[in-house]
């Protein structure tokens, strides 16, 4: 893993790059190299390789934590650049059911398997 400051980046090709959001959840976020603004613009090579990555992501996070649900959305309002945020959630994660972006719920009552082990053992799948 390649920690720069507070974003540490766990994988990365000529396409894409994979990076740890911190949260009291697992969540990375799959940004593509090149800085385009819409999905649509990306090329075959580049939506495969997207996909690629959450498959794995998503199959690795259900196993690992046993979360109760993964959420995957893309948005780009502040940030205009195609990206993925994939986030294995809990019911009892502080904000469950509402989006990690939503009104807090509860205090988290998480007691979930190391992070770091996680991210290392993904960066080495993908």
């Amino acid at each position: 893993m390649k920690f720069c400051g507070e974003i540490s980046m766990i994988y990365e090709n000529d396409l894409v790059f994979v990076e740890i959001e911190k949260s009291e959840i697992p969540w990375v976020k799959i940004f593509t190299q090149r800085k385009i603004k819409e999905f649509s613009e990306c090329t075959l090579e580049e939506k495969t390789e997207i996909f690629r990555i959450i498959d794995i992501v998503e199959k690795s996070m259900l196993k690992y934590f046993n979360a109760d649900k993964i959420n995957i959305a893309s948005f780009g309002n502040l940030l205009p650049h195609v990206h993925w945020h994939v986030m294995a959630r809990f019911e009892q994660d502080s904000y469950f059911p509402e989006p990690m972006w939503g009104k807090k719920q509860r205090e988290s009552q998480l007691d979930l398997p190391s992070f770091e082990v996680f991210f290392a053992q993904l960066g080495e799948q993908l």
